[in-house]
C-alpha cells in the first residue's frame, strides 16, 4: 500500500512481437527477459498485489515458474498489435479488483529497479497527483528537432523563444516517458483512459543507462552492454 491506498501491479506480456520475435523469453543476463520485471516488482514492498497479463502459455507457464501470478490468460482482441494499453491494464484490473491504484510494468525495461517503482509510487502519493510515470532525459531536445518541407527547406517542431541561444546547456531541461512505469489512480484512469495529463502527471526521473526500452535487436543488444 501506498498512503493507506492498495496497489495493484500488472505485468503485461503478449506473445507477438514483430520487431523482436518472442522478445519476453529472450535470455537477458542469464534469466528470461520477463524475470528482471517480475524481480524488481516482487521487491516493491508499496504493490500489494502482482500479476501477469498475458495471451501466451509459454509467458504464462515462466511467470509462475518465477512466482508470479497468472490468474487469467488475456483475449485475443487484447493481444493484438492495435490493443490499447489501457484497455489490457482495465481488463486486468476488472478481473483483479479491489484496488485503489494501478501500475503498468512492461518487461521491455529490464533494468528499471524496485526503487525506481517505489519512487514513481511515492511521487505519485506525496504530491497528491493521480498519475506518475517514469521518465529520462530526453536524447534530444525538442527545439533542436527540425522538419522538411517539399523543397527540402527546414522548419522547427517546436519554435525556440528567441531570448534563448541554441547551446543545449542553456535550453530547458526536456525529458521524455521512459515506458519504465506507468502508475495511475484507478478511477481516474478509467474516466480518462490515459497514463498522463498534462498539468496532472509527475514524473519520476530515471537514467539514462536504465531507461532503455527494448523493442529491436540493436535495444536489446545496447541493454546486455549497459552498466545498470
Amino acid at each position: 500500500m501506498i498512503g493507506g491506498r492498495s496497489v495493484l501491479a500488472v505485468i503485461t506480456a503478449r506473445g507477438g512481437s514483430k520487431g523482436l520475435p518472442r522478445k519476453n523469453l529472450l535470455p537477458f543476463r542469464g534469466a528470461p527477459l520477463i524475470a528482471w520485471t517480475i524481480q524488481a516488482a516482487q521487491a516493491a514492498k508499496s504493490i500489494d498485489r502482482l500479476i501477469l497479463s498475458s495471451d501466451d502459455p509459454e509467458i504464462i507457464g515462466t511467470a509462475r515458474a518465477l512466482g508470479c501470478e497468472a490468474p487469467f490468460r488475456r483475449a485475443p482482441e487484447l493481444a493484438s498489435d492495435t490493443a490499447a494499453s489501457v484497455d489490457v491494464m482495465l481488463d486486468a484490473a476488472d478481473r483483479a479488483p479491489g484496488h485503489d491504484i494501478v501500475v503498468l510494468l512492461q518487461p521491455t525495461s529490464p533494468l528499471r529497479t524496485a526503487g525506481d517503482i517505489e519512487a514513481t509510487l511515492a511521487l505519485m502519493a506525496e504530491s497528491g497527483a493521480p498519475s506518475a510515470v517514469s521518465v529520462s532525459e530526453a536524447p534530444c531536445h525538442p527545439y533542436l528537432i527540425f522538419q522538411r518541407d517539399g523543397a527540402g527547406r527546414l522548419s522547427p517542431f517546436v519554435e525556440k523563444p528567441a531570448e534563448l541561444s541554441w547551446r543545449r546547456q542553456d535550453l530547458p531541461s526536456a525529458f521524455r516517458i521512459n515506458g519504465a512505469v506507468y502508475a495511475a489512480d484507478l478511477a481516474w484512469l478509467r474516466a480518462g483512459r490515459s497514463f498522463w495529463k498534462a498539468g496532472e502527471t509527475v514524473a519520476h526521473e530515471m537514467p539514462a543507462e536504465r531507461s532503455v526500452d527494448i523493442d529491436t535487436l540493436e535495444d536489446f543488444r545496447v541493454a546486455e552492454r549497459s552498466s545498470a
